[in-house]
């Protein structure tokens, strides 16, 4: 019996979710409900299209060509991808089967001995790290962030290629001294190649406003260029490349 997975979206050809050329699964769910979410019409989990591992894959090789020549691949997305571990897990071995590379992009807070395997079949994890400060990722998620640190310790482990994502939100994720101590607990992560330092948009506030939620970052301006050069100065003592987008 083939497992289904419920997608909000497919990207054919995207290029900001890992390297290369990829071909981007939304994934819908998440548990996660950050307050500068930009796809909050992803959380839902009985929203989205059903598919089966092999629908999917027919959709996926079409484009694999342009993932071979720029060394791109698929990327799971979401929401939170992992909500749907069984499902990605079905994929990323088909994946696997036709030689395409597989990246995750996670928040890290699902946990568990099926995202291990998930991990087996994954050439590189894009791992959202929304604050180091405990009681700010709370107010930020709402959920803790220990799952999320015991999930990059294990890529250490077994050495899977990680790039960590922070989204620098005036106001709400700038505490200075936080971020230091995540440059700092970062530069003892060999299998870490890469920090992108991302910074808050509120491209997606009118989709809060179509779900009827209510957008606490109305007020709040997207950071300047000096915060943004701050930040990236004090990631870049981590030892690590970093890749700046605003």
């Amino acid at each position: 019996m083939n497992k289904t997975g419920r997608i909000h979206s497919l990207e054919s050809c995207g290029t900001v979710d890992g390297p290369g050329i990829r071909f981007v699964v939304f994934m819908q769910g998440c548990v996660l409900r950050c307050q500068f979410c930009h796809n909050p019409d992803t959380w839902d989990t009985n929203r989205g299209m059903e598919y089966t591992p092999e629908q999917l894959m027919r959709e996926i090789v079409k484009y694999k060509s342009y993932m071979g020549f720029s060394g791109g691949g698929v990327t799971f997305t979401g929401g939170e991808p992992l909500l749907q571990q069984d499902f990605v897990l079905e994929v990323a071995k088909l994946c696997k089967k036709e030689g395409i590379s597989v990246a995750l992009d996670t928040s890290g807070f699902i946990w568990n001995n099926v995202v291990k395997e998930v991990l087996e079949y994954t050439d590189i994890v894009l791992l959202d790290i929304k604050n180091y400060n405990p009681l700010v990722y709370k107010e930020v998620t709402g959920v803790s962030l220990g799952p999320t640190l015991e999930f990059l310790n294990y890529t250490k482990e077994k050495n899977i290629n990680t790039w960590i994502r922070y989204v620098l939100v005036p106001g709400l994720t700038d505490n200075i001294d936080s971020i230091k101590e995540l440059s700092n607990h970062l530069s003892s992560y060999s299998n870490v190649s890469k920090i992108e330092l991302l910074g808050f948009h509120k491209m997606g506030e009118y989709k809060w406003k179509e779900l009827g939620l209510e957008y606490k970052l109305s007020s709040t301006k997207e950071p300047g260029k000096e915060l943004m050069a701050e930040v990236k100065k004090i990631f870049e003592q981590s030892g690590k490349p970093v890749a700046m987008n605003s």
